[in-house]
């Protein structure tokens, strides 16, 4: 047994009175989780304090709340671990608070219907069959549905929405969890709607290409589900396979991004907006899409000088690689364009239990060249696969 002291933050919406932290004392095994730990509070000490939870096994995601700073599952983090973490120095103190980006309810319970289910029916959480539907089962490649498998992971425990940085900037971005799932349907063959899915969400000013690539929903999730990954996907989808040119300049944006470091080995900031706006070359600076875009945006330009964070000398003569240096990084991209087309398998790779080599780090056959995945314990990966045996499994 060991001493904790659980710091909860408090609102009850009915008292009238502003959130506030109160600890709690409490003795419990390290490897307790912290679920335990507020459950033991509310059954011995308040039972007063608001806490959602189901399953207790890191299969619902209902107890999802902000252990020490970060989003995360209650009965999936162990007291000791948290303690243990550094954030107090006492070494027993754990901070729980409900998660961010959602209105609180009671204590550490959020109003999940306000946005994370809110943002989840926006992207047509559902298959759009094709036509004709086949009389007996859908076969889908087994490729196909392990491309998928990483976002049907997701228990829908919104850890990623409560952490997403640019979800507090614009409340109205669709989010991680719901991209994700969006990709789940964008990736399945038997969607008649890929092309409409991916250009709703390019178009959108609040869509994919609203994402800051802070890596925090990859941190949170508790199931590996990667949501920043499936959002780059979506993009090329949209961009390198249907060749949608967005309204936001989003994949123009990444193309300019490309085609600077390649030619320069460095990103030039002066020359990345009017190439996004105007076009993908040094004449991009002379499209009135790009003076519009230019003027608009002179008082961060004149903040930006004013602080230093832009220089006049940087604008107009910015820093220069090495020749040597700038070759290695023109070589780099040169043998990823020679590539050939991508595959967008993810981390949950299949493959035969009895094939030699099996789980030792082999590479898997569809993997692209260079690209070593790990191949683990399934079925036959190029046998198809009927829908349900996928979805199952």
């Amino acid at each position: 047994m060991a001493e904790y002291t659980l710091k909860l933050r408090r609102y009850n919406p009915e008292s009238g009175e502003a959130p506030f932290w109160e600890e709690f004392q409490i003795e419990l095994e390290p490897h307790r989780s912290v679920l335990e730990g507020i459950l033991k509070v509310k059954a011995e000490i308040d039972g007063s304090v608001g806490i959602r939870c189901s399953c207790r096994a890191a299969i619902c995601g209902s107890c999802g709340v902000r252990i020490n700073g970060r989003a995360g599952l209650a009965c999936h983090t162990h007291l000791g671990h948290a303690a243990d973490s550094g954030v107090h120095a006492d070494g027993r103190t754990i901070t729980v608070e409900p998660m961010g980006n959602m209105p609180i309810l009671k204590d550490l319970i959020v109003d999940m219907d306000a946005v994370h289910w809110k943002k989840i029916q926006r992207v047509t959480p559902w298959l759009i069959n094709k036509e004709p539907v086949p009389e007996r089962e859908y076969i889908v490649p087994h490729e196909n549905m392990v491309d998928v498998t990483q976002t049907m992971a997701c228990i829908q425990c919104g850890a990623c929405v409560s952490d997403c940085l640019s979800m507090e900037v614009d409340p109205l971005f669709v989010g991680p969890a719901a991209s994700a799932r969006a990709y789940r349907f964008v990736g399945d063959p038997r969607d008649a709607e890929q092309y409409e899915r991916v250009k709703d969400l390019a178009e959108d000013r609040h869509g994919i290409y609203d994402c800051t690539h802070c890596f925090n929903c990859i941190e949170a999730c508790p199931k590996g589900v990667a949501p920043m990954s499936q959002i780059m996907r979506l993009r090329r989808v949209a961009g390198a396979d249907h060749g949608i040119v967005d309204r936001n300049n989003g994949h123009r944006h990444e193309q300019a991004f490309v085609t600077l470091v390649k030619e320069g080995g460095l990103l030039h900031e002066a020359e990345l907006l009017p190439r996004s706006y105007g076009g993908d070359s040094w004449f991009g600076k002379f499209h009135p899409a790009a003076g519009q875009e230019l003027l608009s945006s002179l008082p961060v330009i004149t903040t930006a000088l004013l602080r230093g964070k832009v220089t006049p000398k940087g604008v107009l003569a910015p820093h220069k690689l090495p020749k040597d240096a700038l070759a290695a990084v023109q070589a780099i991209t040169e043998k990823v364009e020679r590539r050939r087309p991508r595959n967008e398998l993810n981390l949950y790779i299949t493959g035969y239990d009895d094939s030699p080599g099996a789980g030792d780090g082999d590479v898997h056959p569809l993997a692209a060249d260079g690209d070593a995945m790990t191949s683990a314990p399934g079925p036959n990966p190029h046998r198809p696969t009927s829908a349900s045996e996928s979805e199952s499994a």
